[in-house]
């Protein structure tokens, strides 16, 4: 997956349908942060959910973080996490709880690695390499 810099949020939604239009809703947060502003235009991007192979229906997936939630790690935390895929700028992208976005520089796709949150927002943390693991561990 490519994540350019100059992403302004991530998030995951389900599409749902209203008056047969498909429909993405932003959460609040994503408002109240600052970051979007009602009633301007953005370029979106989609992906597939990594945990599903069958497109969701009316509701979202439990796993998924609703508008409200607090994000699932804290900085100085410490996890065994498998690097999913490189963004633009090189840097390694995770998946943790509930599909919170995790971008951790120098690492490579497939590695898995044990990293230290260092920065938290509301959608998406970065954090640092600790130690780089067998696949066997």
């Amino acid at each position: 997956m490519n994540v350019p810099e100059e992403i302004q949020c991530l998030f995951s939604a389900s599409i749902t349908t209203k008056d047969g239009t498909p429909v993405i809703e932003v959460p609040d947060r994503e408002i109240e942060l600052g970051e979007l502003q009602s009633n301007t235009v953005y370029r979106v991007a989609l992906l597939p959910s990594p945990d599903s192979d069958a497109p969701s229906q009316q509701s979202p997936e439990p796993d998924q973080p609703s508008g409200n939630e607090t994000p699932p790690v804290e900085e100085g935390e410490t996890r065994r996490v498998e690097i999913e895929d490189i963004g633009d700028q090189g840097d390694g992208v995770t998946r943790v709880d509930r599909g919170y976005v995790v971008i951790v520089p120098d690492t490579k796709q497939g590695e898995r690695v044990e990293i230290e949150i260092a920065d938290v927002r509301q959608n998406v943390a970065f954090a640092t390499v600790t130690e780089r693991l067998s696949y066997y561990d």
